[in-house]
């Protein structure tokens, strides 16, 4: 009896027709070839992210700066060591009409201030004003609104070495018109040794970095003035 070969419901031959096997080896080509994509993309970020890091730190002020100018108003971010002291005697000094305080803890109060440096008691009392913004961009919207109710056209920055790159990117977003003139302050524990040198100032730095990072990108992806982008 002659046999008949089976038809499969297109009417071909079940011998034409690849097998699970030949099917799995078919995708093998082009899975490499996204493996092989995935790891080259994956290694020029990583090569972008650590030459934009070696940037990062080469830009950063290894002193504090001595400033030739002065400026309409005096702003200082808080968090770090001897910021603010440094910011009243920039005001002392005649660097600057007004000083505000960014970012003050909400339990800090004027007299605290005044207490802490009791040789400029008199000048917090009448040029010294304070908001209680919780982080680098609330610091700058906090800037702008202060900023301009009372018509000032140049700022003296006043924060940490390693945070003045954040702080004033975020704060040239919401006053793009207003000139700034950064005074960094470089922590005893920056002078002592450098920054690679003990893991957790390693970590702050590269920290910072990526938030530097992150705070551009946003700046990026909104370049419009710095109010509407944030939404206030």
């Amino acid at each position: 009896m002659p046999m008949v070969a089976s038809k499969t419901d297109g009417g071909g031959s079940t011998a034409d027709r690849p097998g699970p096997n030949r099917r799995a080896g078919a995708g093998r080509p082009v899975l490499l070839r996204v493996g092989r994509c995935v790891i080259v993309i994956g290694a020029i970020l990583a090569t972008a992210l650590a030459a934009g890091f070696w940037w990062f730190v080469w830009r950063l002020p290894a002193d504090e700066i001595v400033l030739d100018r002065n400026a309409d108003g005096i702003v200082v971010l808080t968090g770090g060591a001897s910021r603010i002291s440094d910011a009243i005697e920039l005001l002392a000094a005649g660097h600057g009409k007004r000083l505000l305080i960014s970012g003050l803890n909400r339990a800090t109060t004027s007299g605290e201030i005044s207490r802490l440096n009791p040789d400029f008691g008199p000048i917090v009392s009448c040029c010294v004003d304070f908001d209680r913004s919780l982080n680098t961009l609330g610091n700058a919207i906090e800037t702008r609104r202060w900023a301009e109710s009372r018509g000032f056209r140049s700022l003296i920055v006043v924060t940490s070495n390693y945070h003045m790159p954040r702080a004033i990117a975020e704060i040239a977003h919401q006053l793009p018109g207003v000139a700034l003139l950064p005074s960094p302050v470089v922590a005893e524990k920056l002078r002592a040794e450098p920054w690679w040198a003990r893991g957790t100032t390693m970590k702050l730095v590269f920290s910072e970095y990526l938030k530097y990072v992150v705070a551009q990108m946003r700046i990026r992806l909104h370049p419009g003035t710095g109010a509407r982008a944030a939404g206030v």
